[in-house]
């Protein structure tokens, strides 16, 4: 297989860590595709790019925005950037699009949804495909968040693809969580099942403008359903806000809660201690990853795969056995 042309050198070029570091957009797109390629000699530049990075990172706020498709995440994100960039900050958007189950194809269009955030310099947008990972993020959003902060983005936002209740990984990469909602989407009771409201850090009702009424009537409904909910921190109940992202209304308050969040779990030093944490669960994520790989690619698994496969289709064999047989195959390696 003939490598990338852009991409095929052995390793990371020096100018392409220099040209990232300096901020350069260009640089750091063709960062962020040699971490997302699948390809073995990329795979190992990548770690070396990140491994040469790495002293650099860790200096943004870095966003997650979760909500369901229609409640205006990428004109919500969009009116966001455009109201830090005014107070001097450089923002990086990484918004991921669902992939076909199909084709395997994604749109990618958040960088048309976002047509003026998109032409300042102060901005970075990368869409990216979830690719069949669960969560609401891509499988490699983690690494293009560490390059953002390398190439001096001071907020990193990271947009799910918004398509239902396993919208949580995102909370597990980012400082602060939010949740987007709709008046009129459903009552407080039904906000409580949803397990994604455990996670939430700042919930907002966005288009408040439609019917200012009804949004005012679902933020109390939706603060007296987290008053029953256990908070992730003993130091933060989670407030509710209404605001008109289309309109530019309430950022300023947004801005203002989330700077109140940052510094209150920074006085806590949970700040910190979510970020090791995260750092953690990330390596044993990988570390998971790295196995099932390793299994997939093992020459009696995949000698034996096809036979149980269909044995398992047909019926003859249960999931359960014929899993504890393929373990049993790799087993001895481990």
């Amino acid at each position: 297989m003939q490598p990338t042309p852009e991409l095929g050198q052995a390793d990371v070029d020096a100018p392409l860590v220099a040209d990232l570091l300096a901020g350069n957009r260009r640089a750091l797109a063709k960062a962020i595709t040699l971490v997302e390629s699948t390809h073995p000699e990329h795979r190992q530049r990548a770690q070396k790019l990140l491994d040469a990075v790495l002293p650099h990172t860790g200096r943004s706020l870095r966003l997650g925005i979760s909500g369901v498709p229609g409640v205006g995440k990428s004109t919500f994100i969009e009116a966001l950037g455009m109201f830090l960039i005014e107070r001097g900050h450089r923002v990086a958007v990484l918004a991921v699009d669902p992939s076909s189950s199909v084709h395997g194809g994604s749109i990618l269009g958040d960088k048309t949804r976002m047509e003026s955030l998109s032409q300042r310099m102060e901005a970075f947008i990368r869409p990216s495909p979830s690719s069949g990972s669960l969560g609401g993020v891509a499988e490699h959003t983690r690494e293009a968040v560490l390059l953002c902060e390398a190439a001096g983005y001071d907020i990193i936002i990271v947009e799910t693809v918004g398509v239902g209740q396993s919208e949580t990984a995102v909370a597990g990469m980012t400082d602060i969580f939010v949740l987007l909602q709709l008046p009129n989407a459903g009552d407080d009771l039904q906000a409580i099942k949803k397990g994604i409201m455990e996670l939430a850090d700042l919930v907002v009702f966005n288009k408040a403008d439609i019917d200012m009424q009804a949004a005012q009537l679902a933020a109390a409904q939706m603060r007296s359903a987290l008053s029953m909910l256990h908070p992730a921190s003993a130091n933060w109940q989670p407030p509710v806000l209404t605001l008109s992202a289309l309109r530019k209304d309430g950022l300023a308050d947004f801005w203002q809660v989330v700077e109140k969040f940052r510094s209150t779990l920074t006085a806590s030093g949970e700040f910190e201690a979510k970020r090791r944490h995260q750092s953690l669960a990330w390596m044993w994520q990988q570390i998971d990853s790295g196995l099932r790989g390793r299994f997939r690619e093992h020459p009696a698994v995949q000698s034996a795969l096809a036979e149980l496969s269909s044995s398992v289709e047909a019926g003859t064999t249960t999931p359960a056995a014929a899993a504890q047989r393929l373990l049993g195959l790799v087993s001895r390696n481990f």
